[in-house]
């Protein structure tokens, strides 16, 4: 999940030294993922420690890479998907089931899928600093009728971000047949629309907006990694929009028994124990001690609202020519 100050993108490869005589496991991801803050660095170092082999991540935008790709790509498994693009994603044809006992996860929605593994999860929100907004929104509905210059927000562009595409079918969710009327009032309260939800949230961090569309565990960065309990997310009664990454291994791998391995260990307590520091969410196993505090008090919605794979992909087109009616573009 895209976290905050994740806004430099690199490629981990291991340096050919090391990787010799061991077998290669090539894993497509985000660029956040494989950022120096990223989850990648400590994920490639734990599985190493068992695998026996060298894990290199290949950064960049996952599907349309494998889309374009198709059954020449040299992705061993795919991580950073999300609910949203899984019926495209399923499409191809190209993703073999992850073998994993899915009734340990611990989703706030039941999950039966056997291809797509979810690893972490959150929802997203509207995030502000409490120190510099004295009046936020208390509700979706009360940051549609404030006024046009109430609030600066920087949101994500929804056919570049997929945290913006669940933006649109958050929208969607509350608001179904009169969402393009709440673009309608959002849309003069957005200063700006970024490729990416590192450069929204940079333009929050630097102080240009008041809120930023990022997640409801975003707080937890700056509470653990700053000792700041300034940033909080505005959580609406209306309910908000469930977001968990997902992965899963291809039928074309080189090197199915370690991608299979990288799929168990997604489940591991391992990783699952370290992923709420290491990429700033909620594991999708949560037990005693995955937690650390500053997490467990972060405010969760009373509601949570969620499109299966099938109805997002049949509203994502509508739901896109309703924002950019809203934007003019």
């Amino acid at each position: 999940m895209k976290k905050p100050l994740m806004l430099a993108a690199c490629l981990m490869v291991a340096s050919p030294a090391l990787a010799e005589d061991k077998p290669v496991l090539t894993v497509y991801a985000p660029d956040y993922f494989t950022s120096e803050w990223g989850p990648g660095p400590a994920i490639e170092a734990g599985f190493e420690k068992s695998c026996g082999c060298d894990l290199r991540f290949v950064a960049g935008d996952v599907l349309p890479r494998i889309l374009l790709e198709g059954d020449k790509t040299a992705a061993d498994v795919a991580i950073g998907l999300n609910t949203d693009v899984m019926a495209r994603a399923r499409a191809t044809g190209l993703f073999a089931p992850h073998g994993e006992d899915v009734g340990r996860l611990t989703l706030p929605i039941a999950w039966t899928d056997d291809i797509f593994l979810p690893f972490d999860w959150s929802e997203i929100a509207f995030v502000y600093d409490k120190t510099k907004l004295k009046n936020p929104p208390k509700s979706f509905q009360e940051l549609l009728d404030a006024p046009a210059d109430a609030y600066k927000i920087a949101i994500e562009d929804p056919r570049s971000a997929i945290s913006g595409l669940a933006l649109l079918l958050w929208v969607k969710a509350v608001y179904g047949e009169k969402a393009g009327e709440a673009w309608e009032k959002l849309a003069p309260k957005v200063l700006t629309v970024t490729q990416d939800w590192s450069t929204a949230y940079g333009l929050f961090t630097d102080g240009e907006v008041d809120m930023v569309l990022s997640f409801t565990t975003s707080p937890a960065y700056h509470r653990i990694a700053e000792n700041d309990d300034t940033k909080v997310a505005a959580i609406f009664p209306e309910g908000h929009y469930f977001y968990t990454e997902v992965a899963a291994q291809l039928k074309t791998s080189k090197q199915p028994e370690l991608a299979q391995k990288f799929m168990d260990y997604l489940l591991s307590d391992a990783f699952q124990g370290m992923i709420a520091t290491a990429n700033w969410s909620y594991p999708s196993i949560i037990k005693p001690g995955f937690l650390p505090e500053g997490f467990e008090t972060l405010p969760r919605p009373e509601k949570t609202l969620f499109f299966s794979e099938t109805e997002a992909e049949a509203l994502r087109g509508p739901a896109l020519e309703e924002w950019r009616a809203a934007f003019g573009k």
